[in-house]
């Protein structure tokens, strides 16, 4: 929690966390923006990947099968990423981007691993985590840091879509434009 004003998110994660011993809740004494929550996040993650999810987007029933199977198929990966599409507030599913194996070039103009990114824990550490002066671009930024140090090979692209992006009002689901600090982040 990153210092939420709302005691209805105390009150979630605190009936979650006692519900499933699998779930580690940390209570950021202030509010530090997405990059200080993620690595605080981080420092309590204790598998070999970290998969990232924002809080009100949407996995597959089988995302996780799917990135195990990768895993186990590829066990020298590093970054693994799958297909993605939008979902709207009435739950329909739209605009899927089915995108390419690994590609340096794309990537240069767009953020082509996003969602669903699964990244080797010890080298995310070992890069030092999420910069700060990159939110809205953090996991951009964090690809970008792990491709310099990745062979072409251990960077799997999963083709199939196994996460729904949620579009709201604000979120940058909708376009970029709906962040303009994201798209400066993206920039740097």
């Amino acid at each position: 929690d990153d210092a939420s004003a709302d005691p209805a998110v105390r009150e979630v994660l605190t009936r979650h966390a006692a519900e499933e011993e699998r779930i580690n809740v940390a209570w950021r004494p202030e509010n530090g923006h997405i990059s200080r929550a993620s690595n605080a996040a981080l420092e309590m993650a204790s598998g070999e990947f970290a998969a990232l999810l924002d809080h009100d987007d949407l996995l597959t029933e089988d995302a996780l099968f799917w990135l195990a199977d990768a895993i186990k198929t590829h066990p020298q990966a590093g970054l693994l990423y799958s297909d993605e599409d939008k979902i709207d507030e009435a739950g329909r599913r739209f605009g899927p981007y089915c995108k390419s194996e690994w590609n340096p070039f794309l990537f240069l103009g767009h953020n082509l691993i996003t969602h669903l990114g699964c990244y080797r824990t010890a080298l995310v550490r070992e890069l030092g985590g999420f910069r700060i002066g990159y939110e809205g671009a953090q996991d951009y930024d964090l690809a970008a840091r792990m491709a310099e140090r990745l062979a072409p090979a251990d960077i799997v692209h999963i083709p199939r879509i196994l996460y729904h992006w949620r579009v709201i009002p604000g979120s940058t689901a909708g376009g970029p434009g709906e962040k303009s600090y994201a798209l400066a982040a993206s920039e740097k």
